[in-house]
């Protein structure tokens, strides 16, 4: 950066900065560090498993509130203690309320009667056009329980990048389709050094 218009630093001298800037690698942390210290004086406290998620337990149930990077959704069950902290985010950030969450860093939401409905509907689709496997037949189930997968039976896989862009992107699926975990960890054992069954496989999870 440059120093500030119509200043003369001594030469071998930095700028140091009082407040961070867009852009710059200290500003996400001290962004968190400013949301962090403000949500938490409402009664919020941030979830050990992950620092993004701050929680507050009320009589009437609990308020979730998840931060991703400057978006964030809040849920609960106690609609009063939501309304009050959006009005108090309201007063010490410029925020934008876009109503119910539909579409969140590429998981579809809908509501339902005992909850919600996570999906990757379109990730789903444009990831089995992308890879060119439209035209398969569906199967029951995910890993076939007869198969036994090792690292050194079969004949090597020639295309390797193949592989791991297939597993890649299952991995990525594995937050709203859990039934496929246990496959997918299988699979990506053989990441670096993939055999033709273990791609066969691959393409009968897909």
């Amino acid at each position: 950066m440059k120093p500030p218009p119509n200043t003369s630093p001594p030469p071998h001298k930095v700028c140091l900065l009082h407040r961070a800037l867009y852009g710059m690698k200290q500003a996400p942390r001290a962004w968190f560090a400013t949301f962090g210290s403000t949500i938490t004086q409402v009664g919020f406290t941030s979830s050990h498993h992950d620092t993004t998620l701050f929680t507050r337990h009320t009589p009437q149930g609990i308020v979730l509130l998840l931060l991703y990077v400057d978006d964030m959704i809040i849920t609960g069950n106690d609609a009063q203690v939501i309304s009050d902290l959006q009005h108090y985010l309201s007063q010490h950030f410029e925020i934008k309320d876009f109503g119910f969450l539909n579409y969140f860093i590429g998981i579809e939401v809908s509501r339902c009667s005992n909850g919600y409905l996570l999906s990757k509907a379109k990730y789903v689709s444009d990831f089995l056009v992308r890879s060119e496997l439209t035209d398969f037949n569906t199967t029951s189930t995910p890993l076939d329980p007869n198969v036994h997968l090792n690292p050194y039976g079969g004949v090597p896989l020639e295309d390797v990048s193949l592989y791991q862009q297939l597993v890649g992107g299952l991995i990525y699926l594995m937050a709203t389709r859990p039934d496929i975990t246990y496959a997918i960890h299988i699979v990506s054992q053989f990441i670096a050094a993939p055999r033709i069954i273990h791609f066969t496989v691959v393409l009968h999870i897909i």
